[in-house]
């Protein structure tokens, strides 16, 4: 979430531009989720930016908006973790699966049963939602996905997951007071992390897949 529509229109953009950067650059098929990461977190600014211009209310760009934060993230990234782990790391992180699987369920359920609705307050955007035992919900999902960085095995992600454990908390303080949404500008720098991951990876000499190869 960014502070106004043309915010989260240069955020998209630019958070999207990294991602194809990631898929791009990226060498081996099990580093695909991580990689792909920022193109979804972009496509989700972009979508924002929909609802600012909406003025909020419960539209498809909200329910979308809702979809891509809540159940889709809550498994993609302890999944793309998981993919691109060590073999010694998979093992502990399956449990994060597991939980990120859990969670996303009953996200998806209370969204498919309530209705979405967003509101503009200042210079932040609100999503009411009414999720029962929301502080479970949201414990299993930082559990999932910072969990899962944090013990993927691999000292880039781990780096990755402090920050973004860490940066969630200023941005959510700065979005409780209703100050200013800078969830944007988390997203942009994990995208900047997660490119330097994926060249680290690539300068390490795997063979280049067979998208890479025929280029």
């Amino acid at each position: 979430m960014c502070w106004s529509a043309t915010a989260d229109l240069v955020a998209g953009a630019a958070i999207t531009s990294v991602g194809a950067a990631c898929v791009i650059r990226t060498r081996r098929a099990k580093d695909l989720p991580l990689a792909a990461l920022p193109l979804l977190l972009g496509a989700h600014q972009l979508v924002e930016a929909r609802i600012w211009y909406t003025g909020g209310g419960t539209g498809a760009a909200t329910v979308t908006w809702a979809v891509i934060a809540l159940p889709v993230l809550a498994v993609w990234v302890p999944v793309g973790v998981w993919c691109a782990a060590p073999r010694r790391a998979g093992r502990r992180v399956t449990a994060f699966v597991a939980v990120g699987a859990l969670t996303a369920a009953f996200l998806a359920h209370g969204l498919a049963t309530r209705p979405v609705r967003a509101e503009i307050r200042g210079h932040t955007m609100a999503y009411v939602i009414g999720l029962p035992r929301a502080e479970l919900l949201v414990a299993g999902y930082l559990i999932a996905t910072v969990g899962a960085l944090l013990l993927s095995g691999d000292r880039w992600l781990t780096g990755l997951g402090v920050l973004a454990g860490a940066s969630a908390l200023v941005c959510w303080l700065l979005w409780r007071l209703e100050f200013v949404s800078t969830w944007c500008a988390l997203a942009a720098v994990c995208s900047a992390v997660l490119y330097g991951w994926v060249s680290r990876r690539a300068t390490r000499g795997e063979p280049a897949p067979a998208w890479n190869a025929r280029r």
